[in-house]
């Protein structure tokens, strides 16, 4: 459905930031981000957990000052994060008309000035015309129709009655989104638009991005949505120099783009590292020699050393001021995803399941039987069972119906799709106990590439989303399982970290179930059986 904003208020739909800079606690966010978007830019912001995007997105919403650089923004603007701002006795109803604020003030603003125009007061036809043409430019009369229509297409509750506290998250947050699509504004700031979404709200979400004649800005794990709507993408990730970087051409050229980054800076780190090394080598020779040439030969030839120790003193200073004028320059590259070695337990079947439901939620009977190295992908649209499934295998849940048996000697790993805040434990305090109690040796939480060192020594409450989702990950990992469940494994994750895990997915000898809609995962595991719930 083409969106109907006045060509006006398109126009003028703008954002930049000129060399914005954001520090938490004396830590850097942001640093040196720059942007340029009018009416038609389509701008994703990718990034490891934690780099900031969700911070980018509230600087250009106007809800965090940055600490330095310049911000600007024309036309209204909508915003779905990932906090729904009101409570569970609140109404589907009260969070469409709270999305829908700017729809309603300009319509009644809009009457007000009707109404004074009828009565000829003074000044009546510049308010009138002032308040007709912002109820033209949200096209205010169709709002509440484009949010009953995303309603439907994304599946979210449409009885504005009905208290959000009944809703699923899952649900909450469709309804949100459905809202802010309907309200007309010219600016979108997205916030993990597609987290929740089944194949058909994709494909709503995708065609309405794509139809949006403003500016819009998201911030998204789903790598199909930023390859099918994206014209610029903005990368947050650690560079050579330390500041973003920002490649046109949509997100296939930003993928050949990054790649080509990432190579160059490895070699050129790799380079110095190597030069360091051997300016280092040099000065341990010269001193060898000096060390050598200061012993003399028995009973005779102190003079030997006396007149060659200078010129070996000094070459061993000239090595010495090399060594410290050399300076590795570039920083190392991040590290990489490593996945640990999973177990397999061949000949045995580790798990199995036969006639199992969950009265309302899993209502047909599923059998499922897994052994090492199996792989399963669950699909189906939301409220199909797909988690319910995945938490009866993990024995998170009991079947109403059914039975769920688990090879005595086989360790299940479940990744669900919430978090669990862990309070003000670290995350390497959470990680050690999980892997102490898992009786096997396994890697430091270090070694896995998912946290850097910073947030692995941080209360986990005080973590991003992201990086919890990555903590919940290496959670799982730490018990070796010898089967992976997963529940949108994708969700809040960086694209280089989906490719890694796919991947490290893809070889390991565990048993692994997927449940998920990611688009791209779909495609990247088409190999794998399916189970359509």
């Amino acid at each position: 459905m083409a969106s109907r904003l006045s060509p006006a208020l398109v126009r003028a739909a703008h954002v930049r930031l000129s060399d914005v800079h954001l520090s938490f606690g004396g830590r850097p966010v942001l640093a040196g981000v720059d942007l340029v978007a009018a009416a038609g830019d389509r701008v994703a912001v990718v990034g490891e957990n934690g780099r900031g995007k969700t911070s980018l997105l509230r600087v250009l919403a106007g809800d965090l000052p940055a600490d330095r650089g310049d911000v600007r923004r024309a036309g209204s603007i909508g915003v779905a994060d990932q906090r729904i701002p009101l409570g569970a006795a609140d109404t589907v109803g009260d969070l469409i008309d709270l999305e829908l604020t700017a729809v309603r003030t300009a319509l009644a603003r809009l009457e007000r000035a009707g109404d004074a125009l009828a009565d000829g007061r003074p000044g009546a036809d510049d308010a009138y015309a002032a308040a007709l043409a912002e109820a033209e430019a949200l096209d205010a009369w169709d709002a509440d129709r484009r949010v009953e229509v995303s309603l439907a297409a994304l599946d979210a509750a449409a009885d504005r009655d009905r208290p959000l506290g009944t809703l699923s998250v899952g649900r909450r947050h469709r309804l949100r989104l459905a809202c802010l699509l309907g309200a007309g504004h010219a600016v979108l700031l997205l916030d993990e638009p597609t987290n929740h979404l089944d194949a058909g709200g994709l494909a709503h979400l995708t065609e309405r991005l794509r139809a949006h004649p403003g500016v819009v800005v998201l911030v998204s794990h789903d790598r199909a949505l930023l390859a099918d709507v994206a014209t610029t993408v903005v990368d947050l990730d650690p560079s050579s120099d330390g500041r973003p970087r920002v490649y046109g051409g949509g997100y296939p050229a930003y993928v050949e783009g990054r790649r080509a980054e990432r190579a160059r800076w490895e070699a050129r780190h790799a380079e110095q590292v190597a030069e360091r090394q051997r300016l280092a080598d040099d000065l341990s020779a010269a001193q060898d020699r000096l060390r050598d040439n200061w012993r003399p030969d028995k009973g005779h030839g102190k003079h030997t050393r006396a007149t060659r120790a200078p010129g070996l003193v000094r070459a061993v200073h000239r090595r010495q001021e090399e060594l410290s004028a050399h300076v590795v320059e570039v920083p190392p590259p991040p590290t990489r995803f490593a996945m640990p070695e999973l177990p397999g337990l061949v000949g045995t079947t580790l798990l199995r399941a036969e006639g199992v439901t969950v009265a309302g939620r899993l209502t047909c009977p599923v059998d499922v039987a897994l052994d090492s190295g199996d792989r399963l992908v669950v699909t189906g649209p939301n409220g199909a069972g797909k988690s319910t499934l995945l938490a009866l295998l993990g024995e998170v849940l009991a079947p109403d119906t059914g039975t769920v048996r688990r090879a005595g000697s086989a360790r299940v790993g479940w990744l669900g799709q919430e978090s669990d805040h862990h309070g003000r434990r670290t995350a390497v305090e959470l990680y050690d106990e999980r892997l102490a109690r898992s009786g096997a040796p396994g890697p430091a939480l270090s070694e896995l590439g998912l946290l850097d060192g910073h947030d692995r020594r941080r209360p986990v409450a005080e973590l991003s989303v992201g990086t919890r989702r990555r903590l919940d990950l290496a959670l799982v990992l730490a018990a070796r399982p010898h089967v992976l469940l997963l529940d949108e494994p994708t969700n809040h994750l960086s694209a280089a970290l989906v490719d890694e895990l796919t991947a490290a997915l893809d070889a390991t000898p565990a048993a692994v179930v997927i449940a998920t809609h990611d688009r791209q995962l779909l495609r990247d595991t088409a190999s794998w059986p399916r189970l359509a719930l």
